[in-house]
């Protein structure tokens, strides 16, 4: 079948399962998969596992002790071809308890609700229906794998699932990932790397009004070192510094023995990122309360997607598909949010990432999909894989 008729049957299949994909959309968003919640990320995983293997997807489930297990299958896997990689992630940022508030719905204006409904169970509809309609109509230019993660928003840091998807995305020819799409039809061909620093000050502890004399005011000691800290972002030159989190004393009357902030710290590039840690760690040794001390340590410093020539080219066929489809105008986004694109990259894959609905708000109560763009972002995702 030539490309143009198989595309204009694929696209047909998505218009017929509309219903179906909305359903499923429904029934993933309302398993409330939080990054802490196994088994919630689990169920997902199940229900998505099933959907894949009624695509023909040979699925296999790679167990994670603490946090969900990692999905992953392949289809076509005979076909000549250097295989194409499609990624996405089950878990979400939100608590238990937020569906009870937050339920799936579509409101009056076309946007859908609930917790994830963006970031990312849209794109995971998207990948299930992409390969069910490539099954449909027999599409066997090249093998197709699928990696599905269940610990994405904490960066994997806790379990091995990186190094498994490194190695399902090494030696393909392109990966597309189905996060978060912009509403200005923004595709992602950079992200930032990320590192997050714990900083503890340990002073002294005493009773605020009998003895403050004695004390060492680790909270004092702190909001010092957090304004040097802050000193250190660079929104101008890629560098983000955040101090985002900070837990400190007891009680108000007691000075403070102890206070820790986490710190997030985004990056271009691995020198810079050095170059930061080394300031934080300095920061720590200086002290303005005498006889506080600090400890400083951090998370393995995750990879980087660097806008690269490939992924720029790769960017170039969804273009010219979305051209040919009548789709309309794409642009190139780099941003600062980390995501699995990174490691694809990092096996030297041309990435275009945020193929997946269109919205906003993404990580808060406020978080919407565009509905209607369920359908058109799966219709340019077959396109631009049937084109490849």
């Amino acid at each position: 079948m030539e490309d143009r008729e198989l595309i204009v049957k694929t696209s047909a299949y998505i218009d017929r399962h509309r219903d179906e994909m909305l359903s499923l959309w429904e029934k993933i968003v309302s398993i409330e998969s939080g990054t802490p919640d196994k088994e919630g990320v689990d169920r997902v995983g199940v229900v998505l596992k099933d959907e894949l293997e009624s695509a023909g997807v040979e699925t296999a489930v790679i167990p994670m002790e603490r946090f969900g297990n990692l999905l992953t299958g392949v289809w076509n896997k005979e076909a000549a071809g250097q295989p194409i990689v499609l990624i996405g992630h089950m878990d979400t940022v939100f608590a238990k308890g937020t569906l009870e508030k937050n339920p799936f719905r579509i409101d009056e204006n076309g946007n859908a609700h609930g917790p994830g409904v963006l970031d990312m169970k849209a794109g995971l509809v998207i990948v299930v229906y992409v390969l069910k309609a490539l099954h449909e109509y027999g599409y066997g230019k090249r093998p197709i794998r699928v990696v599905f993660a269940g610990d994405e928003e904490n960066g994997h840091r806790q379990t091995n699932a990186e190094s498994e998807i490194r190695k399902l995305c090494a030696g393909c020819a392109a990966a597309f990932n189905f996060e978060t799409g912009f509403i200005d039809d923004g595709l992602v061909v950079g992200r930032k790397g990320s590192c997050r620093v714990t900083l503890t000050v340990h002073g002294v502890a005493a009773h605020a009004g009998n003895d403050p004399q004695r004390g060492r005011n680790a909270i004092l000691e702190m909001a010092h070192k957090i304004i040097e800290i802050q000193k250190l972002h660079d929104f101008e030159h890629g560098l983000f510094v955040n101090v985002g989190v900070i837990q400190g004393g007891t009680v108000a009357n007691a000075v403070a023995a102890s206070c820790e902030v986490g710190i997030d710290i985004r990056y271009d590039s691995f020198e810079r990122l050095e170059e930061t840690l080394q300031a934080i760690k300095k920061i720590a040794e200086t002290r303005t309360v005498p006889d506080t001390t600090a400890d400083v340590t951090w998370t393995k410093p995750s990879t980087v997607m660097p806008v690269s020539e490939k992924n720029l080219e790769l960017f170039r066929h969804v273009q010219k598909t979305a051209d040919m489809i009548g789709y309309g105008k794409l642009q190139t986004k780099k941003v600062g949010g980390w995501s699995d694109s990174c490691l694809a990259a990092a096996e030297g894959v041309p990435v275009v990432c945020a193929m997946g609905v269109k919205g906003a708000n993404n990580h808060s109560m406020e978080e919407y999909a565009v509905a209607e763009t369920l359908f058109s972002r799966a219709k340019l995702a077959l396109a631009s894989i049937i084109t490849f």
